[in-house]
């Protein structure tokens, strides 16, 4: 290839450390390759998870429910069911897991509160208690040699894209028996509980407005959770309740709006943090702003959750939106109050089209954080389709359903798609069977609501497993007439 020596790049010593095992089976098996998803999968799957478990005090364990897989910081599984001993003790917790045991003090889980609720340390190979760090409490379950005993067993027969969402158990779920295999069926369902979701919002706006006695205020509040993208919506609310609407200085423009934002959330970066000139520039410009216009003093500035966040998801870019739509001369209610609710495609498409127009602050035109500018042009929007959607959802349409109460039923039917989250693909394979076909609700953001308070309602609720899911036995039941 144009005179390049085939080992010019080695890739292989490039790879970041994986944790991976490096030993040779007494059996002549390699599993140099196995990797801490390997084990996830094996833990997730009772088709692969092998029998037998023992702790390393010997005594058996079975697994009732290995919890759900977490996609979010902290532990690997959560609420997991185990029975333990002769005597079937019940542990009920989350499950870290690790190849080595010695990880859970190299990561640095006993320090973190993330963490309190494990009950099991499950990893490949077995060690001593004494170099793992972990609470004596805690359950040690090592799968090397439970897996060894099953000759056909392979590392890289696991299918390790497939998983969490598109591996169920082997057996349908009680839930998917009882529904049975009729569609409409299914869609009726996830209308009735996406119907029942929304209904939901609008009540828990209904009571924020009565709490607040200012409907504005309360939107703001919403508007501001929806934006912390599930780690930081409460730290999203305090900065809303720490700076409200009416201390919003009039003459301000969007950016002095932001700089004031930024300051009372903490993430006021120091001028320092730039790597580059504008971005130095920039900092000193949102710091004069924040100093002529001075926030109310916060006795500590709130939580925020930035592991692992992309940065499209980071609370400087989300309050960015805030100070763009919340100020200009033109009230946030401008965007949808003069459009008829018939069509509801119509309404919602230009709702959304007005609400992703107003998000923009030109600062952020060439940079997806406030430390350097983009090495391209051409970023991202700070508020992209799905969202809007989201903030639509949870916002828009629960506000107008309190101001505009007949509004809600011409509206619903049209809520907007977002896209597929862990949720509700997890609820959709055990509800529907994992060779469903999504369009069913992927279109539909209201069975898609319907997904995720099914998901709320009984997915996580059922601390017995599924065999213990009460939804089965109601759609078993007869129908209303």
């Amino acid at each position: 290839m144009n005179g390049i020596p085939p080992d010019a790049f080695p890739y292989a010593d490039w790879l970041p450390p994986s944790g991976a095992v490096r030993e040779v089976a007494e059996s002549g098996r390699t599993d140099d390759h196995l990797t801490e998803r390997h084990l996830q999968c094996i833990w997730s799957d009772d088709r692969l998870r092998p029998g037998g478990l023992m702790d390393d005090d010997g005594e058996p364990v079975e697994v009732i429910e290995p919890g759900r897989w977490n996609l979010e910081a902290g532990p690997d599984f959560l609420d997991a069911i185990l029975l333990v001993g002769a005597d079937r003790r019940r542990l009920a917790g989350d499950v870290e897991l690790h190849i080595h045991p010695r990880a859970w003090r190299q990561h640095r889980h006993h320090d973190d509160p993330n963490y309190s609720r494990v009950v099991a340390h499950v990893t490949y190979l077995p060690g001593s208690r004494a170099d793992d760090g972990l609470p004596d409490s805690v359950l040690r379950i090592a799968l090397r040699d439970a897996l060894r005993r099953n000759p056909a067993f392979l590392f890289e027969d696991i299918d390790l894209g497939a998983y969490p969402h598109a591996v169920i158990p082997a057996t349908p779920r009680p839930c998917a028996l009882a529904l049975g295999s009729d569609p409409d069926r299914a869609a009726a369902l996830l209308l009735a509980a996406g119907r029942h979701r929304m209904e939901l919002k609008r009540q828990r706006m209904a009571a924020l407005i009565g709490q607040r006695q200012d409907w504005r205020q309360a939107c703001y509040e919403a508007f501001l959770a929806a934006l912390g993208y599930k780690l930081n919506t409460r730290a999203c609310r305090q900065v809303a309740q720490a700076l409200p609407l009416a201390d919003w200085p009039a003459h301000l423009e969007p950016l002095g709006h932001y700089a004031r934002l930024l300051l009372a959330a903490g993430l006021l970066p120091d001028t320092d943090r730039g790597e580059d000139e504008p971005s130095q520039a920039l900092i000193r410009q949102l710091w004069d702003l924040a100093w002529r216009n001075p926030v109310p003093r916060q006795p500590a500035p709130p939580a925020w959750r930035l592991g692992a966040l992309r940065p499209a998801n980071h609370p400087v870019r989300r309050l960015a939106v805030a100070a763009a739509c919340f100020g200009t001369r033109d009230p946030i209610e401008s965007l949808w109050e003069a459009l008829p609710f018939d069509p509801p495609d119509a309404w919602f498409k230009h709702v959304m089209q007005r609400l992703m127009q107003r998000a923009d602050l030109p600062c952020w035109h060439d940079r997806l954080t406030l430390h350097r500018r983009a090495a391209t042009p051409g970023q991202p929007a700070l508020l992209g389709q799905s969202a809007a959607a989201v903030l639509v959802t949870n916002v828009v349409v629960p506000l107008v359903g309190c101001l505009q109460p007949t509004a809600l039923p011409v509206l619903l039917p049209a809520l907007p798609a977002e896209t597929l989250s862990a949720p509700m693909r997890a609820t959709a394979a055990h509800l529907l069977g994992r060779d469903h076909n999504p369009a069913l609700y992927g279109g539909s953001g209201l069975l898609q609501q319907g997904l995720l308070q099914i998901h709320g309602d009984f997915c996580l609720n059922a601390h017995t497993g599924c065999a213990g899911c009460t939804l089965a036995a109601a759609l078993r039941s007869p129908p209303n007439t």
